[in-house]
């Protein structure tokens, strides 16, 4: 049995052994790590005792909220059953089938089969590699280039952050890798300038077009994008945008990937963002709501198109992971998707619960230093501005929304700032009262930054 330590002595020793993700670690050790020590529905509770709601849902995913006995039940079947066995070699698990045939029924009749990853991260690697071996396997190996967007988020392995248009992870390890490049995001409050959002949206859309015409159609192998872009400030696109991006790469013959990591499994009241838009990709990598968080697990839904000619002509895909379709945590996804079944949570979002969400976040565009709050199912954004009639926006634009944060933190509302936006993306179970405390609270560290 593993020693505890005492709950006091945590903090030093993560100081002493924890590399943190995406941290400035000689500043979070003089600052100090919050230890959360357990959840329950919306809220967590951290090591002192505090209370948080938790707006964020973990990292986007804890989708049917925390505290889920049914889960642990599985989990424990499971391991009790079968702990491990891999899917190399001709074998695989009852878990990890019946998982594959369960969310192929979700994704629509031209997706029926599902490659499994361990985050959505190697979702992304998996589906870049399957691009390129099918355009060579129909006899165009010249088509390569893949086209991301400025801003967009794939992950953080050498492909994913490469595909993703962060400037800030480009600087660090040589990156983007050769055979891809980006174009603008549909951005509208901070680029739309005097167009209206629609012909935005358009104008934008296009951008991949002209790309098209710059690369060379026989040389581009796809496009990727997030239905709404997450971690690059919930980025709600126009109405023209999705449309005309579908028309494009139908038309121009290349793979359209809709990244799926955050919007999939209900967040937006539709099993998968392209539902919701409307549009029907190739490729859909996919992870976080297919487990609600529980426990690793992702995956590349993929479309007939590319399947038939993966398993007629490839012959050996030779790529994989020693945990893809792991039966425990395929156990786990199996149940979270069941209880996303029975309690109706996709059309809970759809609607209930994801237009009760809309009103109520909507209501802080009234205040004086919110430009817009806009949100989809539950996944919001409030926008901060310095002026809302002329879209000026704060000079500092990291430390404005880190402000807010921090006084949403002091209040017990976890939110998320990117730059100047404040993002949300509540668990599907969330109630009507805990939605009103959220904005409240949202309410109050808009306040207490607007005096300051």
């Amino acid at each position: 049995m593993s020693e505890t330590k005492p709950l006091s002595n945590l903090a030093a020793i993560d100081a002493a052994h924890h590399l943190h993700p995406f941290a400035d670690t000689a500043k979070l050790n003089a600052e100090g790590v919050r230890i959360i020590q357990r959840g329950e529905g919306v809220h967590i509770f951290d090591s002192q005792g505090r209370k948080y709601l938790d707006g964020f849902a973990g990292l986007w995913c804890v989708n049917i909220g925390y505290g889920r006995p049914e889960i642990a039940e599985a989990v424990s079947r499971q391991m009790n059953e079968l702990p491990f066995y891999n899917t190399f070699f001709g074998t695989t698990t009852t878990p990890a089938t019946l998982l594959a045939e369960k969310v192929c029924a979700h994704a629509g009749p031209s997706f029926n089969h599902i490659f499994f990853t361990n985050s959505g991260s190697e979702a992304n690697d998996t589906w870049f590699r399957m691009a390129r071996v099918y355009w060579s396997a129909v006899g165009k190996p010249s088509k390569k280039i893949v086209i991301a967007r400025l801003n967009g988020y794939h992950g953080s392995t050498v492909a994913g952050a490469s595909l993703g248009g962060m400037k800030y992870m480009h600087e660090q390890g040589d990156l983007p890798i050769p055979g891809i490049v980006h174009i603008g995001q549909p951005y509208w409050y901070a680029d739309g300038g005097d167009l209206s959002p629609e012909d935005f949206g358009l104008k934008l859309a296009r951008e991949l077009e002209a790309k098209i015409d710059e690369l060379g159609e026989d040389n581009v192998a796809a496009f990727v994008a997030e239905p709404i872009q997450g971690a690059g400030g919930v980025i709600i696109p126009p109405s023209t945008y999705w449309p005309e991006i579908d028309r494009i790469c139908k038309a121009r013959n290349i793979l359209l990937v809709s990244d799926e990591v955050i919007c999939g499994f209900g967040r937006l009241g539709s099993w998968f963002g392209f539902q919701h838009y409307g549009f029907q990709p190739d490729l859909a990598p996919i992870a976080k709501g297919l487990s609600s968080g529980y426990l690793p697990i992702g995956g590349v839904l993929v479309g007939d198109r590319v399947a038939e000619i993966l398993i007629n002509n490839v012959g050996e895909f030779n790529h994989g992971f020693t945990y893809s379709g792991h039966p425990v945590c395929a156990a786990a996804a199996l149940e979270n998707l069941r209880i996303i079944e029975d309690e109706h949570l996709v059309e809970r979002v759809r609607e209930d619960i994801g237009p009760y969400f809309a009103e109520a976040w909507g209501s802080l565009a009234d205040h004086p230093m919110v430009g817009e709050a806009v949100s989809v199912g539950l996944m919001g954004a409030l926008q901060l501005a310095a002026d809302k009639t002329t879209r000026r926006r704060f000079e500092k634009l990291d430390a404005v929304g880190a402000a807010v944060r921090n006084h949403a933190l002091a209040n017990g509302l976890v939110l998320r700032a990117t730059a100047d936006r404040m993002l949300a993306s509540p668990a599907l179970i969330i109630r009507r009262e805990e939605v009103d405390a959220m904005v409240r609270i949202a309410r109050l560290a808009l306040d207490a930054v607007w005096k300051a």
